[in-house]
């Protein structure tokens, strides 16, 4: 019911990943309309875009629609926010944050392994690899290595995790302080157009009412 009668082509599908038909100005303003139209009171929708994007700076790739929605739950916010405002995070703003992050990680916790976005990339694949596997290898009697995990843990994690967390929570901050009033001004402006189109149909109601009421009593008069 909800797909294309028409599939796109794989090369489409791969592009629209990377660069949304429209771009990705379209595509924001999308979400704002989305988050604005929520049905949930202003404080929840603003925390909910707290948590969406302070995950986004984690380097938990794969796992930020999960870590959103479960933070946004922590904290009592809209769980719908907390997934919209994770695409903070994409794929033209990932290398951005990823070399940021682990600037200012390196620098707090004193390390000194500088590593691009397809490096930290290629550390989380082996890291979640090795980590299956060893989960295996408990029932298969399998030696456990650790290696691959050790090397993401204090080249990737650690440093990644503090300078995301320095950097992403002045952001989620002012995602929050900034959508606050705005979602609170734009749900007061469509309550309060809802409220006169319901008072104007209740007038033109009420004057069809009376219009038809007006020949009766005419034709009664002696």
């Amino acid at each position: 019911m909800f797909r294309r009668r028409d599939r796109l082509p794989l090369r489409e599908r791969l592009t629209a990943l990377v660069y949304p038909r429209g771009g990705w100005w379209r595509a924001s303003r999308y979400v704002g309309l989305r988050l604005r139209r929520l049905p949930d009171p202003p404080h929840r929708i603003a925390r909910g875009i707290f948590a969406g994007i302070l995950v986004s700076f984690t380097p938990f790739f794969g796992l930020h629609l999960i870590g959103g929605a479960a933070l946004a739950w922590v904290i009592r916010g809209n769980v719908l926010a907390a997934l919209l405002a994770t695409l903070v995070g994409n794929p033209a703003t990932f290398p951005v944050i990823a070399v940021a992050a682990l600037e200012v990680g390196n620098w707090l916790v004193g390390g000194d392994l500088r590593l691009g976005l397809p490096e930290v990339l290629d550390a989380v694949g082996l890291a979640w690899s090795q980590f299956w596997t060893n989960l295996r290898a408990f029932i298969t009697g399998q030696p456990v290595e650790w290696q691959h995990f050790s090397a993401f843990w204090r080249g990737v994690l650690v440093p990644y995790t503090t300078g995301g967390m320095v950097l992403g929570l002045p952001a989620a901050f002012a995602g929050y302080f900034i959508s606050l009033p705005i979602t609170g001004a734009y749900q007061a402006l469509r309550a309060r157009r809802r409220r006169e189109r319901h008072e104007k149909r209740l007038a033109a109601e009420r004057a069809a009412r009376e219009g038809r009421a007006d020949p009766e009593d005419q034709g009664n008069e002696p």
